[in-house]
């Protein structure tokens, strides 16, 4: 079993406090967040764009060893996911992950690829984490 961790710091409450996220790789060190990073257009992080980003990269990485699998070793992968925050009561919960992907190889067939892709999606480690609608826009360039 593997743990990462991440640690979050919140200093004053509400619209007005400020929160420093970190990362144990250190690739995100004190990065600011907050409402204005959240819900307005601050310089800064957010848990959503967060989600987003572990998504994008871990789907792309499980479609990516579905494939090797399959006896394909050559192509590209860009994957974008969108995070959705919407109200639910009177707060707020993550009610979907858009995942949009576009890759490039040769050797396969639309069909085939789209099932891998799907295959991936279900198999992904934080597809599996999220209580979200999580949905697959595929484009394949030979």
């Amino acid at each position: 079993m593997i743990t990462r961790t991440a640690s979050a710091r919140y200093e004053g409450f509400g619209k007005e406090g400020k929160g420093r996220v970190s990362t144990q790789s250190g690739v995100l060190a004190d990065q600011p967040y907050g409402f204005a990073t959240r819900f307005e257009d601050a310089p800064g992080t957010n848990p959503e764009e967060l989600i987003a980003a572990a998504h994008a990269a871990c789907f792309t990485m499980a479609l990516s060893f579905a494939l090797a699998k399959e006896g394909f070793t050559d192509g590209t992968l860009e994957t974008t996911a969108g995070v959705k925050l919407e109200k639910d009561g009177d707060g707020f919960r993550v009610s979907r992950s858009d995942l949009s992907l576009e890759a490039r190889m040769t050797g396969i067939d639309a069909d085939r690829f789209a099932a891998i892709a799907e295959g991936a999606k279900a198999d992904c480690p934080i597809s599996k984490l999220l209580n979200a609608e999580i949905t697959l826009e595929h484009r394949l360039n030979g």
